[in-house]
């Protein structure tokens, strides 16, 4: 039985948990404030990461770890209280018992700071140009510092049911840069509890892994196309053509060959097909 910690135990930690074989994993959960029943097979550990006393309670007999912080807010404060602070904590906590788990880190595709829509994968050079991106990017090497073997997982944007930032953006008929084309990069929230329960059982196995895998559906498409389809989808107004800066920015478009090398297979390839199952569900 391989006992797991999910350290930042929020939505895709549950949907993780409910997917993982029950017969292989003994799932644990550490939250500032747990539910006051475990959630199905999950244990819950009531601790706050950033503060070190919270930690010393904690039994670190686990297998794997897997950090997924969620931050209390976009601004630079709250990205280092969890990439930062928490992180280091829960490093010095393992490192006091002097235990050596499998790390996974769930890290973001805004590590990289390409905007010219260049192609990126895992060996494209990660030189955030935000201070989020940044904070992230140093989390990622503080804890290959501390285990050479972790595996960072590093998701696009996120979507799915309760987060629908562009089905918003479809219905007010949004001014959208079309020409040249702004990339968007994304991966249904059921597929990042998939890529992580699927990494995992690989080290289970005793497969090689690698440090780093870019996990973003197979379609990086333009943010007009997105918004044009779902916008026909709603039966709401097109979006507005916007015209591009003088020096635009295309973002960049993901590559998940690795991961698909790997065995990876998407449940939702495209937006189509993820949007698409929220609008019959809807």
């Amino acid at each position: 039985m391989t006992k797991l910690l999910i350290a930042g135990y929020g939505d895709i930690g549950a949907r993780l948990a409910s997917i993982l074989d029950s017969n292989l994993y003994q799932v644990f959960g550490l939250k500032r404030n747990p539910p006051m029943r475990n959630d199905g097979g999950t244990r819950f550990i009531k601790a706050d990461l950033t503060r070190p006393k919270d930690l010393e309670r904690i039994d670190c007999d686990f297998d794997q770890v897997l950090y997924l912080p969620t931050p209390g807010g976009r601004d630079a404060e709250a990205y280092r209280a969890v990439f930062d602070t928490a992180l280091n904590n829960l490093i010095q906590r393992f490192k006091a018992d002097g235990r050596m788990p499998q790390w996974f880190f769930v890290s973001s595709t805004g590590v990289y700071g390409q905007t010219a829509g260049e192609w990126v994968d895992e060996s494209s050079d990660a030189q955030p140009n935000t201070v989020t991106g940044q904070i992230i990017r140093k989390a990622e090497q503080t804890l290959l510092e501390h285990d050479p073997g972790a595996v960072v997982v590093r998701f696009s944007g996120i979507y799915g049911p309760g987060r629908e930032r562009l089905l918003q953006m479809a219905s007010r008929q949004a001014a959208i840069q079309v020409d040249p084309p702004y990339y968007t990069n994304r991966i249904h929230q059921d597929d990042c509890a998939a890529v992580l329960a699927f990494l995992m059982k690989k080290h289970i196995e005793g497969g090689h892994l690698d440090n780093f895998y870019l996990a973003s559906d197979d379609n990086p498409a333009p943010m007009w196309d997105v918004i044009l389809w779902l916008a026909q989808q709603m039966n709401s107004q097109p979006p507005i053509a916007k015209p591009a800066d003088n020096v635009p920015d295309q973002n960049k478009r993901c590559r998940n060959s690795r991961l698909k090398t790997l065995g990876f297979r998407f449940k939702y390839p495209t937006y189509r097909e993820g949007y698409g199952e929220m609008f019959n569900l809807g």
